[in-house]
């Protein structure tokens, strides 16, 4: 078995996703070349050496659709004998996309790919790819659908965590996304968009905002009060009887922010790095996936952790630094105290909250984000995980070299 090293990760800044985003007018498939583009540039390699491409996507439909990762690699001008392909396990399908991408270079499959993902959600809207997960009949009855929003609350409610909670996580992820902004924490895998005269569109995440409080957050309402009113809280409680009332806590400063953004991971073999003179970063050590239950949908993340360190032979203790998606707060406060976690190990850079969740292409950016951390900290593991919808999670342990 070949060991799969992670050689570079880039990623494009993200962009509010409404209307008056920075992002708005650059097409999904442009977003997604630019870091593909700037892999190539800045590294000095011929493509030619990568075998795949692979993109992960969470709505693959319209200008998102039709493998979105060959189109993507045409248009960042990389060779055309490059394959591509396109995944989609919903908001954990950019680390899916790395892990894939590993898994060709450990069976020798490839000697290099890129795994990664894009989302524009400025231009395509969450809900498009619907799928019978939510719009069956049967699938929706039998599995007690209910929108994410109403898990997270549900996540709340059976652990005890109060507005306040959740709140106050919030701030804190604020604090560190503003904290490393100021620091050039996010300079090295941060590359501009341009449009198409190349003019710069964004060079610095847009949907920060570091001025937040919890007297600010406080004045928010919930956001899914009227989702529960409208039969969800039922639906929810029928599959959870011991719950009389969700508290619904979550508003849009507690959850993750809706934006645009594109990510890719470099990956390859001992001999890619000979051939493209390039020296490694860290190896991808393990990962995995798991199923969980799909009413709350939002708590595999301690689960897969569970399942990868067993099957790594590894413990709590040997991982440096935890890099779990932001979904909303209540997830990663029950993430921590299901693995009894010291928060000063978590998402220690910010996180979706502050900074914004492109959900296809998130996964690559927050493995990218966590690398650069040991880097800083002269660390040496790293487990990264995201939640996904209809009850998913994924997970990959990475170690520098």
């Amino acid at each position: 078995m070949n060991e799969a090293f992670i050689y570079d990760c880039v990623r494009t800044p993200r962009g509010r996703g409404r209307a008056d985003g920075a992002l708005r007018e650059i097409t999904a498939v442009e977003l997604a070349a630019t870091p593909l583009r700037a892999l190539a540039e800045r590294n000095a390699f011929d493509t030619a050496l990568v075998d795949d491409v692979i993109y992960g996507c969470a709505q693959p439909v319209g200008e998102q659709g039709g493998n979105i990762a060959r189109a993507a690699l045409l248009t960042a001008g990389w060779s055309e004998g490059v394959a591509g392909q396109q995944v989609h396990r919903f908001c954990a399908s950019a680390l899916e996309a790395v892990n894939a991408a590993a898994a060709q270079v450990m069976v020798g499959a490839a000697d290099a790919a890129v795994g990664g993902g894009v989302e524009s959600m400025s231009r395509t809207y969450i809900g498009a790819d619907t799928g019978a997960w939510s719009a069956d009949p049967w699938c929706s009855y039998h599995n007690h659908f209910a929108p994410q929003g109403i898990g997270a609350d549900l996540i709340a409610t059976l652990d005890g965590f109060s507005r306040e909670h959740v709140d106050a996580y919030a701030v804190e992820s604020q604090r560190r996304a503003a904290q490393s902004l100021a620091g050039g924490a996010f300079d090295r895998c941060v590359v501009p968009v341009r449009d198409v005269i190349g003019q710069v569109v964004l060079d610095r995440d847009e949907y920060p905002r570091p001025d937040t409080t919890m007297e600010s957050l406080g004045a928010l309402k919930p956001a899914f009060t009227g989702l529960g009113k409208a039969g969800y809280d039922a639906i929810a409680m029928r599959r959870y009887p011991q719950v009389e009332r969700i508290e619904h806590v979550h508003t849009g400063g507690n959850s993750s922010g809706i934006v645009d953004g594109a990510a890719a991971v470099l990956v390859g073999n001992a001999g890619f790095g000979v051939s493209a003179d390039m020296r490694p970063r860290a190896r991808i050590r393990s990962f995995a996936n798991c199923g969980s239950e799909p009413t709350i949908m939002l708590t595999a993340p301690a689960e897969v952790t569970r399942k990868l360190l067993a099957r790594s032979g590894m413990a709590i203790g040997d991982i440096d630094l935890f890099e779990i998606n932001e979904a909303f707060a209540s997830v990663v406060l029950r993430y921590m105290a299901a693995l009894d976690l010291d928060p000063a190990r978590v998402n220690v850079a910010g996180g979706a909250i502050a900074l914004g969740h492109p959900l296809g292409a998130t996964g690559a950016m927050i493995l990218g984000t966590v690398l650069r951390e040991l880097e800083r900290r002269d660390l040496s593991t790293a487990l990264i995980t995201l939640c996904a919808g209809n009850g998913l999670g994924t997970a990959t342990i990475i170690e520098r070299v």
